[in-house]
């Protein structure tokens, strides 16, 4: 590619999972030619883990700047402290990310400033703007809790239209790419018993006729399907759109719609994203992972306790799926001995990941696992962790429902055997890929227990952001819940790198 630098313009960025798939991308001769310029993000948190992020990739090619960043990692030093040891890179991190949470529609007179800045400063050089506006109004969970408010209607939820601050940017930076991405039930969502999505498709196509002003027109390609008339791709069904992770290397089951608009005037036909022959299995990519114990919710937690109710809980396990599974030779219950709940030591060698993901994991990888400490949990709910864990191996990877459970383990839960709730306890199958990593996570560890048994426990946030695709040394800031949501509500980074290659396999045919 000999196009320079590509400006970055990162919006709605969340933890940063989109902007660091596309800045990792690397060109023939090793160099990075996508820049961020500018992340928007709002929630404190977030923006936190983002600022980090931003200030990691200044100094990652430094072995001395990594060194240091390894030490805040580890707590050696604290984040001013290591602000402080590069002052210059600290500073142009912060301006990255605009010293402080910003949200597109409230702070837009400083963050449209901002966008003209650079996109003045970049001259003629390609832009390409990134981001997914919120969700929740879209997504089918979100659809479902908005239905349970009185006098809801779509018209009036200004989240809806969030995407017309998206519409703004493209008006005033006029990208040569952008990339945007959504949950799938922007395809079937409604407002006034209308379609939203063809007319979103119909805004990004022309910003300037929602924006009143003068901007280029784009044609809008799928990234998994080829179109048959390049002039304008009007891609026969709005399924075109939608991208299943699991079919490209993401250790996850996680369906979302990614659109790739393309100037009109920009010469060269995009492609598509290269399917795996294999998936990418969770115990593949958690395996390695230093084994945890769960702990006690509303009770003293105390490792000997624990060991005895889990040993408890696995004689009476055995018992139970004894009735239902005749090989019982090739599974261990019983708890492992003194186990932590949470682990500041490396990782183990790699057993049985896929290559791509050991180099994309790995690389710089710190001296002690981040974020990696598990909840506690309900007495009783161990027990239903313990039987569902070991129900999923037994079964060859099929997760029990509620129907599949004795009378004796099931909850206080009025609808547990209405089918409503079927799947409140999800074990994620150590030989597939896992169900969609949501932002639900935060909540409770229900849908999203580990499938070793011995454990007894829900994912960390770290196993979360393996299945997630975020390198190693990707560290989450704020407390426990808010690092659970900034992981399920990021794009895969590993995705997104994917997504990167295409476009500048794009605007390298521009050129």
């Amino acid at each position: 590619m000999k196009t320079g630098e590509v400006l970055v313009i990162d919006l709605f960025a969340g933890p940063g999972g989109l902007g660091e798939g596309v800045s990792s991308v690397t060109d023939g001769e090793g160099k990075r030619p996508f820049k961020i310029g500018i992340s928007v993000e709002k929630e404190s948190s977030a923006h936190k883990t983002l600022t980090t992020r931003a200030f990691y990739r200044k100094i990652q090619d430094s072995a001395e700047g990594v060194a240091s960043y390894n030490e805040y990692l580890s707590g050696l030093i604290s984040r001013v402290q290591l602000f402080e040891r590069y002052p210059e890179q600290a500073e142009r991190a912060q301006k990255e990310t605009l010293y402080q949470p910003k949200a597109l529609g409230v702070d837009n007179e400083l963050i449209h400033k901002r966008i003209k800045e650079l996109v003045e400063a970049h001259g003629e050089q390609p832009k390409v703007v990134i981001g997914g506006p919120p969700c929740q109004a879209y997504s089918l969970a979100g659809r479902s809790r908005n239905a349970g408010i009185k006098d809801y209607k779509a018209e009036n939820d200004d989240r809806h239209f969030l995407y017309k601050e998206y519409l703004k940017v493209l008006s005033i930076a006029q990208p040569d790419v952008f990339v945007m991405e959504n949950v799938r039930g922007i395809l079937s969502a409604k407002v006034n018993g209308k379609e939203m999505f063809p007319q979103i498709l119909k805004d990004l196509s022309n910003p300037g006729r929602i924006t009143k002003i003068a901007s280029p027109q784009y044609k809008i390609f799928s990234l998994v399907l080829e179109a048959e008339d390049l002039s304008d791709p009007n891609y026969k069904d709005s399924s075109d759109f939608l991208i299943r992770s699991e079919d490209y290397g993401i250790p996850q089951a996680r369906h979302r719609v990614i659109l790739l608009g393309v100037r009109y005037d920009i010469q060269g036909v995009p492609g598509t994203l290269i399917p795996r022959d294999k998936k990418t299995t969770v115990e593949q990519v958690l395996a390695d992972l230093p084994k945890l114990r769960s702990g006690f919710s509303k009770r003293k937690d105390d490792t000997k306790e624990w060991e005895g109710v889990v040993s408890d809980n696995a004689r009476m396990v055995k018992k139970l799926v004894k009735e239902l599974f005749d090989d019982l030779e090739n599974i261990d219950l019983m708890p492992f001995k003194k186990l932590s709940r949470s682990a500041m030591q490396p990782v183990s060698p790699p057993v049985n990941m896929p290559e791509h993901l050991v180099d994309w994991y790995r690389q710089n990888e710190p001296n002690c696992v981040l974020n990696h400490e598990t909840r506690g949990h309900m007495e009783s709910d161990l027990l239903r962790y313990a039987y569902s864990a070991a129900y999923t191996h037994l079964s060859g990877g099929t997760s029990p429902k509620s129907r599949d459970f004795p009378d004796e383990l099931a909850p206080a839960h009025e609808n547990w055997k209405s089918g409503t709730h079927a799947d409140r306890f999800r074990t994620q199958a150590a030989n597939k890929c896992s169900t969609t990593v949501t932002s639900h996570i935060s909540k409770d560890g229900h849908y999203f227990i580990h499938y070793d048994p011995k454990q007894c426990r829900s994912l960390t946030v770290r196993e979360a952001a393996r299945l997630q695709t975020f390198p190693d040394n990707y560290l989450f800031e704020g407390n426990r819940t808010q690092q659970y949501v900034q992981v399920g509500n990021a794009v895969p980074p590993y995705l997104a790198q994917q997504i990167g290659n295409v476009v500048m396999d794009l605007l390298s045919q521009s050129e």
